[in-house]
C-alpha cells in the first residue's frame, strides 16, 4: 500500500506509426490522470527496439519497460484496431508482461479506428486480457472511430466532447488508483 504518495500513471501506445492517432488520444488522456495529480508518462515502445526473438539487448530493454510499469499506479492501454482485435505490437508488448506488472493494478482503454464501428472488439478483448492480468479496468472505456479525422493538424480533438470523454479515462485511472493504493 503506498501512503500520500505520488500516483504514476502510464500510457502504453500500441502504434509505432509517426503521427499515431492512438499516441495522440493517449496524450489527452494522460492530461486528464495529470489534472488529477498524477505523475505520467507516455511509454513509446519504439524506444525499447523490441524484437521477436531474444537476446541479451532485448531481454535489458523488456526489462526496463517492465519496471516502468511495476512501478505505475494506474496504466492506460491505447491501441488502433486492426482486422477486429488490438494491434500485435501490443499484445507483444503485454506477452511480456505479467502479474508482477498488472495485478491489482488500475488500468483503462482506449481505441481508435479508421472504420465508423470503432474500436469495440479490440477494447472487448483488452478487457478480457486485463481480467486475465488480475488487473481493475476502469469502466469508461473510448473507442473513436474515424480516428484520421478526428483529431486537428496539432493533434487535438475537433469534437470537445470526445477530448473529455477520452481525458475522463485518464482521470478514472487516476481516482480509481488513489482510492486503491491510499486507502
Amino acid at each position: 500500500m503506498v501512503k500520500d504518495a505520488q500516483i504514476n500513471v502510464v500510457a502504453i501506445c500500441g502504434s509505432l506509426r509517426d503521427g499515431s492517432t492512438t499516441h495522440a488520444a493517449l496524450s489527452v488522456a494522460l492530461a486528464g490522470a495529470e489534472d488529477e495529480g498524477a505523475e505520467v508518462e507516455l511509454i513509446d515502445l519504439r524506444d525499447y527496439q523490441l524484437i521477436f526473438h531474444s537476446t541479451a539487448a532485448e531481454e535489458s530493454n523488456a526489462s526496463k519497460l517492465k519496471e516502468k510499469v511495476r512501478r505505475a499506479h494506474g496504466i492506460l492501454l491505447g491501441t488502433p484496431e486492426y482486422h477486429g482485435s488490438f494491434s500485435g505490437v501490443l499484445k507483444y508488448v503485454l506477452d511480456l508482461m505479467g502479474h508482477d506488472e498488472f495485478e491489482n493494478k488500475v488500468v483503462g482503454l482506449i481505441g481508435v479506428s479508421g472504420g465508423r464501428m470503432g474500436a469495440v472488439n479490440a477494447l472487448s478483448m483488452l478487457r478480457t486480457v486485463g481480467a486475465s492480468l488480475r488487473a481493475w479496468v476502469v469502466p469508461t472505456t473510448v473507442s473513436i472511430p474515424h480516428a484520421s479525422d478526428a483529431f486537428d493538424e496539432k493533434g487535438d480533438f475537433h469534437d470537445p466532447e470526445l477530448a473529455r470523454r477520452v481525458k475522463l479515462v485518464g482521470r478514472e485511472v487516476t481516482r480509481f488508483a488513489i482510492l486503491n493504493y491510499n486507502n
